[in-house]
């Protein structure tokens, strides 16, 4: 008998037997033979196990290793599991034993019905996705870092939280013997192969979520009720409201869910979490709730257009597909800006980010780092990678950290003995080659320039709307944000028999609202566009009086 992985970071509980039992009543038991084989990676599992007796090996078939080994009392799964992902591992008895097998539906509706069970599944589900990340297991992606494919694909991956092994053509030795082994050249890639079998040519973000068992856009048209643009927190909070309220709600969102959010380690000014809460889990939490009450989440579902069709309002998909619904609400968010400078391009993904999650910090090591910009989101990082690295340098535009970041980071950044702050600091010059190994940083003031010696950049500076692809279909404002409320003004053509005006969040497009980081006028704050999302629910209501 082999002996059970201890749990040391709390992603492996067990439990009690009143837990036990309460799971036991939506389940059935089932006496299992050494050598079955209870999850098999790459094949979705619609079964949650609790082990009862005997023990069971996690096994990465990839690598051939053994994972962890559990007992009595510990459950089988992690996040992919509630959310309707393939299997990352395959789960194999060791010895005869019993366990006790419950339908997924049944654990989602805990949700609602047992808090403490369900979050105590939950969080060691989000640890164990967490693990898998860390332990480079999953599908591989080989290309060059130099590749925009690439850099795509690992965009993707990392987004959304999907566990693989990145190797790199231009660093990694065995990147050539690897593409040898499956005939494959390199000018053919980037590539990604599942399980050492099957191999995709540079494929869609739509080819790559298919594969991994995410939700995508289907051909087929359908009307919704509420057809929801983007899933950050504002998205997210519209979803879970209108689901919960009994509408007919899909979410459409290009890349992963989040949104700027789940590229920050620790919200600690996130109203009920004291202790802080990373913009991930959030955001994870935020999609299960969704899909507990119907939302449709599906990814790699980017929007390029808003029209009418008969009474609609039809939303092209960058596929080929539409999608109709009665009512819209816009929350494709914003994107931080690039740096402009010369060649930043050339180390994005590899030492220029744009998130500061465990995921970026685990590739810079202890070494030196530098951050640029003076909002919430860079005191997050600094604070964040300062526990990590042996320096952080935080560079500012101004000479006043505490015009547009909160108190209690301005403090703690003021404090921290591993964080330098450079004041009127702008970036002129990335250095390095393959491998970014220092920046050229000037005074704007003196003009006076400095390199610091750092091994990765990140950047949070500004914001741009993601409303290109709105062209004159809603009125936005001078900075292409979209105009809500009094100052939206409906076309002629589309007053109503009420002639009534524009709804706080309502866009000038009747039955359109936008909501969080993309409306004109907006607070940028995680809790401010969660409430505008479940604000705008309301609104489709009075909406669906009123017309």
């Amino acid at each position: 008998m082999s002996a059970e992985t201890p749990d040391d970071v709390g992603a492996f509980p067990r439990l009690s037997q009143a837990q036990v039992v309460t799971l036991a009543v939506g389940g059935t038991r089932r006496a299992v033979r050494a050598g079955a084989t209870l999850v098999r990676a790459g094949v979705r599992s619609d079964e949650f196990f609790v082990i009862l007796s005997g023990t069971v090996a996690i096994v990465d078939d990839d690598a051939g290793r053994v994972l962890r080994i559990h007992g009595p009392g510990r459950f089988l799964g992690e996040l992919g599991l509630l959310e309707g992902q393939v299997a990352f591992y395959t789960a194999q008895m060791i010895e005869d034993g019993e366990v006790l097998v419950v339908p997924v539906p049944r654990i989602r509706a805990l949700v609602e019905h047992d808090p403490i069970l369900s979050d105590l599944i939950l969080r060691a589900y989000l640890i164990r996705r967490c693990l898998l990340l860390g332990m480079v297991s999953g599908f591989r992606i080989i290309g060059s870092c130099y590749s925009p494919d690439s850099r795509r694909l690992r965009e993707f991956a990392v987004r959304n939280r999907l566990p693989h092994n990145w190797i790199d053509l231009e660093r990694d030795s065995r990147a050539e013997q690897l593409l040898a082994d499956l005939g494959i050249a390199a000018e053919d890639t980037p590539v990604v192969i599942w399980r050492g079998e099957r191999v995709l040519r540079n494929p869609t973000n739509a080819e790559l979520a298919r594969l991994i068992g995410l939700p995508v856009p289907r051909t087929r048209r359908e009307v919704c009720d509420l057809i929801v643009v983007g899933a950050g927190p504002a998205g997210l909070a519209a979803s879970v409201y209108g689901a919960s309220d009994g509408l007919d709600t899909s979410v459409l969102e290009a890349i992963a869910a989040g949104g700027q959010a789940s590229t920050s380690s620790c919200i600690e000014n996130y109203l009920g979490f004291p202790a802080g809460i990373s913009g991930t889990e959030l955001a994870e939490r935020a999609v299960i709730q969704a899909g507990k009450f119907g939302a449709r989440l599906l990814v790699s579902a980017e929007v390029t257009g808003l029209e009418t069709e008969e009474g609609h309002h039809l939303l092209r998909l960058s596929g080929g597909g539409a999608v109709l619904g009665r009512t819209v609400v816009l929350a494709t968010g914003a994107r931080y800006r690039r740096l402009a400078v010369t060649g930043i391009e050339r180390f994005e993904g590899t030492g220029v980010y744009y998130a500061a999650t465990h995921q970026e910090a685990s590739r810079c090591g202890v070494d030196p780092v530098a951050i640029v910009g003076g909002g919430n989101s860079a005191g997050q990082a600094t604070i964040f990678l300062a526990g990590r690295v042996e320096r952080v340098h935080l560079l500012i535009r101004d000479g006043d950290l505490g015009k547009s970041m909160s108190r209690y980071l301005v403090e703690r950044i003021e404090q921290h003995p591993r964080v330098t702050v450079h004041r009127n600091t702008e970036v002129r010059e990335l250095i390095g080659v393959g491998e970014l190994d220092a920046i050229v940083v000037e005074n704007n003031r003196t003009a006076e320039r400095e390199t610091l010696a750092v091994r990765a950049l990140f950047v949070f500076i500004g914001a741009t709307p993601c409303t290109a692809w709105l062209a004159d279909s809603v009125a936005l404002d001078a900075h292409g944000f979209v105009r809500t409320g009094p100052d939206a003004v409906y076309p002629a053509e589309d007053q109503r028999d009420s002639g009534r005006r524009p709804l706080s969040l309502e866009t000038s497009r009747p039955g359109v609202f936008a909501v969080g980081d993309v409306r004109s006028g907006s607070v940028k704050r995680v809790a401010s566009a969660v409430g505008e999302g479940a604000m705008a629910v309301r609104h489709i209501h009075e909406y669906f009086e009123r017309s």
